[in-house]
């Protein structure tokens, strides 16, 4: 059965996520929104949790100018739907957390995937 949790509760469980990243790993993090949307957006699948929109700072040189930041997606319906409780929910939304953050840097899904975040 989904989890059910008011969209404030939810977004500072996504604080929380945010403020337990290493502060040595924080403070790289440039330019950088973080976003909750209640549903993936159209074309995407309908269980995804968390999208990086931008571009991973392994990727940039100096003839990238970035004007808008680099956006974090943390999508609330999926992971309420995948969860079982509050205590699986506040671990789905820091591994999801911790997931787009290191898209930023540049590490892929299969890395993502031996480290236990994907």
């Amino acid at each position: 059965m989904p989890v059910e949790m008011s969209p404030e509760k939810f977004d500072a469980l996504v604080d929380q996520a945010l403020d337990e990243i290493p502060d040595e790993i924080a403070t790289l993090v440039r330019n950088v929104v973080v976003l909750v949307e209640e549903e993936p957006p159209e074309g995407e699948p309908d269980d995804l949790l968390g999208l990086y929109d931008g571009v991973a700072l392994t990727e940039r040189d100096s003839s990238v100018i970035q004007q808008l930041p680099d956006r974090i997606f943390i999508f609330r319906g999926p992971l309420l739907d995948m969860c079982e409780d509050e205590a699986d929910l506040v671990e789905e939304i820091r591994i999801t957390v911790v997931h787009e953050v290191a898209h930023h840097f540049g590490i892929d899904d299969a890395r993502l995937h031996e480290l236990g975040y994907a």
